[in-house]
């Protein structure tokens, strides 16, 4: 069969890369045509475009190239059109790839499937709408998505587990280096790891790293090392950096975490991954204007939490420092707590089980591809 996927970003890159590899086991004359990056490229089809001409993050920047951005998705839909596959598989990135479901629902018979719903529990819930009228099918990678789709808004989805689940027990299986080759490989001295994980683009690292650094930076007996992102350069680090005593690694996140006593996270993936290694974290998101975010936050917003380890255990298992709780005071002392108080640490440890417990088992790709395939062999039609 032909399978078309859409992606606008690293994760999903990578995800739909997994994703490919699996729809080629299950069927193993699959075809791809795609919007992405290049995992999806190393497991074969055609390219189209890169997701790095798609990603375009904040209002000013969106604004500038809307000609580029609309002329994109001008060409998606003709080349999917054009191209009949099988089925529409959408990842992630909803601005984009809903208005491709609206248009491939609308004018044709390909059937849209979505892997890696939309988080609209969080934000945008009108968008279920669209969900509803043009997406076939849609694959959750969350379990507390099942309740909000299905119970609040009776739309029947598939949880097929979570990917990153997959990424972090392959990696540990395989990984066999010990701390002293990690500190040896980055030159770094014989001392505990407090790990920075402060976001992924410009703008996070900007808000976060700083107060991240002025509070790690109370604990001499501990070393801070600072996961690099990708398509960040070094000389953007080093201004926030100045004299911190920080270490900077690229393309080393796992291996760091692997041997970090503690972390301090910015939301997102990385909250999961670091809880999934079994590291106690601290969850740190500066915004510019704390209180009204705090507002915000507390009336309007649909979620109580805003990291995935709390939101999929239902409860606070780390603590975050959000909008006006996040200073330098609040950062200090919730380390201090991670590092020295035994039982806090286990409680949180605990808490981690508890999570990964209703994750799931490794396997959501080749459970997904499996879902898939069933469906499109039993010839589903389009809502």
């Amino acid at each position: 069969m032909k399978y078309y996927l859409i992606v606008g970003e690293a994760s999903g890159d990578l995800h739909a890369s997994h994703l490919m590899a699996a729809l080629k086991e299950e069927d193993p004359k699959a075809e791809f045509r795609f919007f992405g990056g290049d995992l999806m490229s190393a497991v074969g089809g055609t390219r189209v475009k890169h997701y790095k001409e798609l990603a375009y993050m904040g209002f000013i920047p969106v604004l500038l190239h809307l000609r580029t951005i609309f002329a994109n998705m001008k060409r998606c839909k003709e080349d999917v059109v054009a191209w009949q596959p099988d089925v529409l598989i959408l990842v992630d990135y909803p601005g984009f790839n809903l208005n491709i479901a609206k248009y491939i629902h609308a004018r044709t018979s390909i059937p849209v499937f979505y892997y890696i719903s939309p988080k609209i529990w969080a934000w945008k819930e009108y968008r279920i709408k669209n969900i509803k009228r043009d997406v076939d099918q849609l694959f959750s990678i969350l379990p507390f998505e099942v309740d909000f789709f299905e119970g609040k808004h009776h739309y029947p989805i598939h949880y097929v587990g979570n990917p990153t689940v997959d990424e972090v027990t392959a990696f540990r299986a395989a990984y066999t280096r010990t701390l002293n080759d990690f500190l040896q490989t980055n030159a770094l001295p014989p001392k505990p790891i407090i790990a920075l994980l402060a976001g992924s683009r410009k703008q996070e690292i900007k808000d976060n790293l700083p107060d991240m650094l002025r509070a790690a930076s109370a604990f001499p007996d501990y070393q801070l090392v600072l996961a690099g992102a990708p398509g960040i350069s070094p000389d953007y680090y080093r201004q926030y950096v100045g004299e911190a005593g920080v270490k900077i690694v690229f393309g080393q996140t796992y291996p760091l975490l692997q041997h970090s006593e503690a972390a301090l996270v910015t939301s997102g993936t990385a909250t999961l991954e670091t809880a999934l290694f079994r590291v106690p974290q601290a969850v740190c998101y500066h915004t510019p204007i704390g209180k009204v975010i705090a507002f915000l936050k507390r009336h309007i917003l649909k979620v109580k939490y805003i990291s995935l380890v709390n939101l999929i255990a239902d409860r606070e298992v780390v603590k975050e420092l959000v909008a006006d709780t996040m200073t330098i005071e609040q950062i200090r002392a919730e380390l201090q707590r991670i590092l020295y108080n035994k039982e806090y640490r286990r409680q949180m440890l605990d808490g981690y089980e508890y999570m990964a417990d209703r994750l799931g088992e490794a396997g959501a790709p080749k459970r997904a591809a499996r879902k898939m395939v069933a469906l499109l062999t039993q010839k589903v039609t389009p809502r």
